[in-house]
């Protein structure tokens, strides 16, 4: 009984065909892989902005005033932070005055408020 074989030409063929699409899904991948991370770092700035707020009226600060020991005042015992938050792009935050909106590092990227 004769095997039938796959011929080179057969398998060049799937080969091409697995190295376009990965030509096409990588680049997607990255893409929606960034922009996860920069989603997650506005939610960041949001759950900073939201502790320093609550921190200001615990402690009857004003809009001008700047959170004093800056991250130490917001996570912790104080219950404003569970944990430091991270910029997954490598960022870093600056908490700023009451009034101010935090900011990263990354703002050039789209990691803002």
């Amino acid at each position: 009984m004769k095997r039938k074989q796959f011929t080179l030409v057969e398998i060049m063929i799937v080969v091409a065909i697995i190295g376009l699409l990965a030509a096409i899904a990588i680049p997607s991948f990255i893409n929606a892989r960034n922009t996860t991370r920069k989603d997650a770092c506005i939610n960041n700035l949001r759950e900073i902005d939201g502790a320093k707020e609550r921190w200001a009226l615990a402690t009857n600060k004003t809009t001008g005033d700047a959170v004093t020991n800056g991250f130490s005042d917001l996570v912790g015992d104080s219950g404003f932070l569970k944990a430091t938050p991270f910029c997954h792009s490598g960022g870093t935050y600056t908490i700023g005055a009451i009034s101010e909106n935090p900011s990263c590092s990354k703002s050039a990227d789209g990691h803002t408020l």
